[in-house]
Parts: C-alpha cells; structure tokens; sequence
C-alpha cells in the first residue's frame, strides 16, 4: 500500500503538556463534528491496551492537519475548538509522551513518525503518514492510541462537562448554571474546563461568548482569568429563573453576616435577582439581621402567615425596597408586609351617640384642640373613635391612635376619652402624623412634633402673661375699691355738713353707688374673663402634661407653669373678698 508524508511544521512544542492534555483536544475533535453534523454521540472505550475515541461525522482528511484556523468552527459558537491546530499539538505530545497514534476514516489512514526535515538534512520533525483507508465504508473518524493510562484517560474526560458527574441546574441563553457537590466550583466554556474557582458555590457552562472569553481562550485553553469570564457569569445567574438556583444562592445570602458567603454573592444584581426569584415561586418576606432582632412579633406574624423569612444584608434591603418580582409584583419586605396586615385590620368604631357623657365631654373638645393645632389639616376628613387599634408590628406596642391615609382619618382608641390630656395628646400626635405624612422615629416627625411642643409652649406663656395683666388690674382695683380710708373720710366729711342742702347729700350718695355698681359690673367681667383664661390654661397645660410623658419638655419648665397657675388662683381668690361690713354700717348710720 502506497503512501505519502508531509510536515506537520510545528515550530512550539508544548512542553507542559501531559497526555490527558493531548487526549482532551481528540476528544474535543469529536465532540464538535458531533455537534456540527448532529450524529450520534462519540464513544470512549478500551480494547485491550488501546484506547478507542470515535465520533459519527463526516471523517477526518489529511488537509485537516495543515490549516491554521477552522473557519467552519470559526463560524459556529458553541463548538470547542477554534484555532485549527489543536490536533497537532496532541500529536506532538504523543509523540513526546510515547504514545502510539493511529487514525482512521473512510478517506486513508494517519500515523506520525519523525523524520528528516526536506532541504534540511540536520533537522528532525514530526511528520504524518498518509495511507489508503483500509474501508471507504467507514463512518466518522476513529483515533487509536496506545500507551495511556486509565488514570490519564479519565483525567482528560472529567474536563468536559458530558463526562463529568455534575448536574445541570438551570440553562438560560448565557450558559448553564451547574450543581456543585463539593471542592471548587467548574469554569466551563462550550462545555470545556478552562478554570476552577475555589469560592463558588455553583459551576458553571458559558455558551454565549463575548469578546473578552474569546480573546482570553489561548491555545492551552488553561489559565482563563476570572476578569474574561466574571461578566458572561453573572449574565448566565441573572438570566436565571430556577428556584433551586435562587434557593441556595438565597440561602448563601444569611451567611453575610458571618463572612463565609461564597463569591457570586458579592454581586448584589445577583442578590437582588435572587430574591426576585424566590418571592415569584413562594411566599417569602426579606429582612435585614437587625430588623428581625427588632420586630419579634412581626416575625411571629410573619410565619403565622404561613411565610418564609429571608435574612438579607442592608445593602440589598436599600436595593429591593419598592421592587417587583418577576411576574411584576412587589416584593415583600418588613414595610410591605406591614402595609397589607395594616390594611387587613378592621375597625371597631363606635358611634357618638354611644359615647358615656363623660366620654361625649372630652370628644367635644376636638374643636379646641384642633384650633391650638393650627387647624385642621386638609387631608384628614374625620377623626374617629374605636374600640379596637391594630397593633404596631414594627415596634411591638400597642398604639393608642393612627393616622390611616386610606381613609383619610385619624382613629384614636376609646379609652383614651378617659382623660383629657391623654386624648389631645394622641390626637395631636396623630394630626402632626396626618399633616406631615412622616413616619414615628423618623427626622421629619420628631422635628414637626418638636416644632408643635414650641408653638404650645408659646401659647401657654401668651395666656400665663395675659392671666398676669387681668391680675394686676384686679389687684389695682380691689386695693382702691377697700381702702379703709374711704369710708372714714366719707362720713367724717358728711357729718360736719349735715346742715348742708338734702339735695346734694343725695346726689353724693348717688354717685358713690353708681360708682360702686360700675365697679361691681367690671369685677364681675374680670371674673368672667378670668374664669374663661383658667380653662385654656388649664387645657394647655394637660397638653403640655402629656408631651412631658414623652419626655419632650423640661420638668423645671413644667414646675413653674404649675407655680404661676397657683399663683393666678390665689389672686383671684382675693377678688371673691366682699365689701367690709364696717363700710355697710357706715352708710347705714349716715342715712
């Protein structure tokens, strides 16, 4: 049988390579005329001390080794191989290795033997040998190789993924997310190992190659950096819809706090994306470490509910907050699922018809409290009393008051009629809530409620100040009113003119009574008055008694508006005092 040689011109011989090496891009062959020509699968098997590789395609020719690129491969993204000299490389490293080579397709047979180079007579190379196919029936391309070991074989099959004992998870048009049971996680690429990770927690299969994979796949196809793939990789979890892939990289996630969390988790699209997930598939609500230590009874009605927690970093709290999943609806958070259980809660309201008249006396002085508010704000369209309240999740209490927007009222909790103060200080808490539209613990609303304590404390001492001029006018008055002099002087002056005219004595004594009547008639104004400025501040200060409860006002502040209200009772204590009797007596003896 004839036969013809040429040189196979390798001029860099890769000296690191081992023999699995060389049988991976045999292998590689295969699988890619496999998946160019749809043929059956390649079988790998041992016939006594050869190793047989075999694929079903359209069988290799000799012009095969003399190309420098596959531009059919080139062509086609999700094939192995793209350089066109693969194959010789594995045949040098046989050679290098000892390993005896044979291929066989329907077009002749190839073995490599070393020779003289031509026109060189001192240089040995690699050369192939080209003989007639012993059957042009044949199918696809066979390689015989003797001389590897079992151990080198299955070293070289466990860098393809159709080999290895990984499962697929998820495939998304990226590429492939893959179980991985344990060691480092799997950098494939069009189904070939280029890299390990020793931090992931999945492997991993690109498919879909961008430029920075396909300038960074060398001729080894070895020492791929994570920079070439990071992208394509995040691309395949984010296109992902798998739950499972979502359960465990959310699972992944509760490690943050600990610092054990595996690399993919460092990308909070990645997060993000797979809480997306979770909260598509089931019923679920992300919360942060500190929120869950926080708020023990709303995670108490969180799995009463029937739902899963999530423990999730702050960065991916901030991240999520107002999001939808992946069918559009609004994942749940703590503030979420605070919403739809404030929602869910029904009110017992009661009418004002069935208020006790104690009750009915202090709900009637809405009006009041509302105008030492500023009115009353646009929003809220009523205020209302119920025998129940919704509890506060967020802070574990039990509120006395709420601002509800849904129904633009204020609901206070009916025991809180018992007392005056109590209620216009709910009520003022929640008008302030209702004007504001900010939250309790909130910058906004501690500074509208420190601006309201301000304005009350500027009222209180308005009506302090304008108690302290009806006093001095008073005290005036009532000092001229009982001067002990007066009567004296009076009778003294009408004995010694008793012989004076009848007439005039009349007239004096008319114009000291009508004196006396106008002096009456403004004493029983002042005390009107007085009696009215006692009220409001008296209503004043239990709104000022019940903001000091929340620890917003001094207690020395408190003290002296206490002193000066004692000191404005007793005054006008003073202004009760009658008319002497011995001023009675004296007129009674002048007439």
């Amino acid at each position: 049988m004839s036969g013809k040689s040429f040189d196979l011109n390798i001029e860099k011989i890769l000296e690191n390579w081992e023999i699995r090496h060389a049988v991976r891009e045999v292998i590689a062959n295969a699988l890619d005329e496999q998946l160019l020509t749809g043929t059956d699968q390649v079988k790998i098997e041992k016939c006594g001390d050869a190793w047989y590789i075999r694929d079903f395609g359209r069988g290799i020719k000799y012009t095969h080794l003399t190309q420098n690129e596959n531009q059919e491969k080139l062509e086609s993204p999700n094939v192995i191989g793209r350089f066109g000299i693969g194959l010789k490389d594995a045949l040098a490293t046989f050679e290098r290795q000892g390993v005896l080579v044979q291929i066989k397709s329907k077009f002749g047979t190839i073995k490599t033997t070393k020779t003289v180079k031509h026109g060189f007579g001192d240089i040995v190379t690699l050369h192939a040998l080209i003989e007639e196919p012993e059957d042009t029936e044949f199918v696809g391309t066979e390689f015989e190789m003797r001389g590897v070991e079992e151990i080198e074989m299955e070293a070289a099959k466990q860098l393809f993924l159709i080999f290895s004992t990984e499962r697929v998870i998820d495939t998304t048009r990226f590429g492939q997310v893959i179980s991985k049971k344990s060691g480092p996680g799997a950098i494939y690429i069009n189904g070939v190992k280029v890299a390990e990770e020793s931090n992931f927690l999945f492997s991993y299969n690109i498919t879909l190659l961008n430029a920075a994979i396909k300038k960074a796949i060398n001729r080894e196809r070895s020492h791929v950096g994570r920079t070439a793939y990071a992208d394509s990789i995040k691309k395949v979890l984010l296109g992902s819809t798998s739950n499972e892939v979502a359960e465990q990289l959310s699972a992944d996630i509760a490690h943050f706090h600990e610092g054990t969390m595996h690399d993919e988790l460092a990308w909070v699209d990645v997060q993000e994306h797979a809480v997306k997930i979770l909260s598509t598939h089931g019923k679920v609500v992300m919360v942060t470490a500190e929120e869950a230590m926080r708020n023990p009874d709303m995670m108490d009605e969180v799995r009463n509910k029937g739902m899963r927690i999530i423990t999730i970093p702050e960065n991916l709290r901030a991240k999520i907050a107002n999001g939808v999943d992946l069918n559009g609806n609004r994942l749940m958070d703590l503030a979420k699922f605070s919403e739809d259980y404030n929602e869910s809660f029904v009110f017992d309201f009661v009418q004002v018809s069935d208020l006790t008249s104690s009750e009915r006396l202090v709900f009637d002085a809405i009006p009041f409290i509302v105008k030492i508010f500023g009115g009353q704000p646009n929003r809220v369209k009523q205020i209302r009393i119920s025998n129940t309240m919704r509890p506060d999740l967020m802070f574990s209490s039990q509120p006395v008051g709420c601002w509800d927007p849904s129904t633009e009222s204020i609901v206070i909790l009916r025991d809180q009629l018992e007392s005056f103060s109590d209620f216009s200080g709910t009520l003022m808490h929640e008008l302030v809530h209702a004007k504001t539209s900010c939250v309790d613990v909130s910058r906004d609303f501690e500074t509208a409620l420190t601006k309201l304590i301000g304005e009350l404390c500027e009222l209180i001492e308005a009506t302090v100040k304008e108690n302290e001029l009806y006093e001095d006018r008073l005290t005036k008055l009532i000092s001229k009113l009982i001067d002990p002099t007066a009567p004296t002087r009076l009778i003294s002056d009408s004995s010694e003119k008793s012989n004076q005219n009848a007439e005039e004595i009349k007239a004096v004594k008319e114009q000291f009574d009508q004196r006396l009547q106008n002096v009456q008639s403004v004493l029983s104004k002042l005390q009107a008055e007085k009696s009215q400025s006692d009220q409001r501040l008296k209503d004043a200060q239990g709104l000022l008694a019940k903001l000091q409860e929340s620890g917003t006002m001094e207690k020395k502040q408190s003290s002296m508006l206490v002193a000066e209200l004692k000191m404005a009772q007793e005054l006008l204590a003073k202004a009760n005092t009658p008319i002497p009797q011995n001023l009675q007596k004296a007129w009674y003896r002048f007439w």
